[in-house]
């Protein structure tokens, strides 16, 4: 786990780099703490037994975690509260930054591999001397690389790590669980004590945040150091437990694991069995499927007939070699497929999980608004010179971030109340969503029988109940007939309007063999599907030139009652749902506006919201 200079790509080339200034607005205004707008609590909501929409945060890093603080990150734990509550925090490069909306809960998830070492260890780095901000409004480009060069050359991780290491972790993580403590605020605000244990094999990503129901934690968190393997997570997670610490962990980037997330085989390479399978669903309940690197969801070359499956695609690894990350097993949509396989051979199914969105900010903050995005490393992408690559050597089509990154997402919970306990407890039944970022309201449920007017009922998420299950649930046994879906979604009133709702079906044949299916189920407009179920795009109203939209197409809320055409009792099958809004401008576009350039393709991305699956499965 040692880092040294090596591990980042440094040539004396780069030394030959233009070195003029860069024009960059988006490093003003400077940070002000004393006008800095501070975080206000938000007026609590009722408990809700048909549950309350909550928006949150599973992934924030602060200058705990060593890559943050190798960045440039200084921030704390409670800035990051800070700043998810409401509040302005000081970014790495000098600037100001703030959410457009605080949200409803949020967990710091700092890597527990020499957690807070580097902040109590680490030389007084030239960022603390000449910052980020500074070298690149006096060095430009040149600056940017000197930077990068002195904190890293001659700085070796494994000198600043001694056999006491732990000692000094487990000061950072009691400071970690005291932060949440203190921000935690049932009603209001909720903060998860959490962290990332961050196992990559060979620059294979296989990471997970651990998220604690409650402040009983163990004195030190799990962490790759002590193993790679995420069944040995999962047997110290089984232990916390019989101790009195609920808990769970989300895998997160799928997309960069080369294939590994979600394998068809274990870690070791060896087939899956029962017991596996039942501690990855026991410790595993959700799924990170939206984020900073891109969407997990599918991938154009495992869904070769969805028009949407090439959303945010990050497909290279996450090593110095950037290979190309293997679609197989990396991506939420086969790990459902290849879970009702296996069911289909073995009789038990390790894929069962939820999703949800969430930022992976590294600078105590989420940024997920595409119109106010700053970026997830410092010196890597902390303005917008630096991000559109004029201003770093990084070339900025394939660079560890720069333009490929993207600004997303949230976890969306449906929960009784804003508390540690409802929302944890929701997460882990599975009633929950992801988001790119944008905050649609969505309900999802399936069931038999339902009346063809249920969606007109004022209490019809009651009666959807009463005969069926909502998002993340297995129907109950069959009972004639095919199952009906009722999907009932609203746009952000701060973003753009709703093109259409649609539900992926996935099953499996008598054979043993998966397949899936797009069915549009609702649509804005006047649109008619052809002959092939497929629907028209909504149109495009993005100027690039002002990265502005207007909302004349699509609708402001789509519902639909649907009943599954091709339904056959005899074959295991699993349901979700995805949310498509109307085009958007990109947050490339608005930092092109910033810095007067052409925007670079693609100028607008469809921003989505992805449901837990419904689950059927014969007698």
């Amino acid at each position: 786990m040692a880092l040294s200079h090596k591990d980042i790509v440094f040539t004396l080339p780069l030394l030959m780099l233009a070195c003029s200034p860069v024009e960059d607005p988006s490093l003003y205004p400077q940070f002000n703490a004393e006008t800095a707008v501070k975080p206000q609590a938000k007026a609590p909501t009722a408990y809700n037994p048909q549950r309350n929409l909550y928006w949150g945060d599973l992934h924030i890093h602060t200058s705990y975690s060593t890559d943050a603080y190798t960045n440039g990150v200084r921030a704390t734990p409670d800035d990051a509260y800070t700043f998810v509550k409401g509040g302005e925090i000081e970014h790495a490069a000098g600037y100001g930054i703030r959410m457009a909306r605080p949200l409803d809960f949020a967990a710091v998830t700092d890597h527990s591999e020499y957690l807070g070492v580097l902040q109590a260890t680490a030389p007084d780095l030239p960022l603390n001397e000449r910052g980020l901000r500074d070298r690149l409004l006096n060095d430009g480009r040149l600056g940017v690389t000197w930077l990068l060069t002195d904190t890293m050359i001659g700085f070796d991780l494994e000198d600043a790590i001694t056999d006491g290491w732990q000692g000094i972790s487990k000061m950072a993580w009691r400071a970690t669980v005291e932060s949440a403590e203190q921000h935690n605020d049932p009603g209001h605000f909720t903060a998860f004590v959490g962290y990332e244990w961050t196992s990559m094999p060979g620059g294979q990503n296989l990471h997970r945040n651990v998220i604690y129901r409650g402040a009983k934690v163990p004195e030190l968190p799990y962490s790759s150091v002590n193993s790679e393997d995420p069944r040995d997570l999962w047997t110290a997670l089984e232990t916390q437990r019989s101790q009195g610490m609920d808990v769970f962990a989300i895998p997160h980037n799928g997309n960069v694991s080369n294939g590994l997330m979600y394998n068809n085989v274990m870690f070791d390479g060896k087939p899956i069995t029962a017991a596996y399978a039942t501690m990855r669903n026991e410790y595993e309940p959700i799924s990170e499927i939206f984020q900073v690197k891109g969407s997990s969801e599918t991938n154009p070359l495992l869904s070769n007939e969805d028009e949407f499956a090439g959303f945010e695609i990050y497909d290279t690894q996450l090593s110095q070699t950037q290979e190309n990350s293997k679609a197989k097993g990396s991506y939420a949509r086969d790990a459902l497929r290849t879970g009702i396989e296996i069911s289909h051979s073995e009789g038990f199914n390790p894929y069962r999980f939820g999703v949800i969105g969430a930022s992976d900010g590294h600078n105590a903050s989420s940024p997920v608004e595409e119109n106010n995005y700053h970026g997830k490393l410092p010196i890597l992408d902390g303005s917008a010179a630096l991000r559109m690559g004029k201003a770093n050597y990084f070339p900025a089509d394939r660079m560890a971030g720069g333009t490929r990154w993207s600004a997303a997402g949230l976890a969306a919970v449906w929960a009784e109340e804003n508390t540690r306990g409802s929302l944890f407890d929701a997460m882990k039944r599975k009633e929950t969503y992801a988001t790119s970022g944008p905050r649609i309201a969505l309900r999802f449920f399936g069931g038999w029988n339902y009346p063809d007017d249920l969606l007109a009922k004022e209490e019809w998420i009651v009666l959807a109940e009463q005969n069926g299950v909502p998002m993340g649930r297995d129907l109950p046994a069959a009972e004639g007939g095919a199952p009906d879906f009722a999907i009932w979604a609203m746009r952000d009133p701060r973003s753009g309007n709703l093109d259409r709702i649609q539900i992926i079906k996935g099953w499996v044949d008598s054979e043993g063999a998966s397949h899936e299916k797009i069915f549009n189920v609702a649509w804005s407009g006047q649109r008619q599907l052809d002959d092939s179920g497929n629907l028209r795009p909504v149109g495009n109203t993005v100027d690039p030139s002002t990265a502005t939209y207007t909302n004349n197409i699509g609708e402001a809320q789509l519902s639909a009652l649907w009943t599954d055409p091709e339904f056959d009792p005899e074959q295991e099958a699993f349901y979700y749902t995805r949310v498509i809004e109307i085009p958007t401008p990109r947050w490339t576009t608005f930092d092109a506006l910033t810095l007067g350039m052409e925007p670079p393709e693609p100028v607008s991305l469809q921003e989505r919201a992805v449901s837990s699956a419904i689950r059927y499965k014969p007698r």
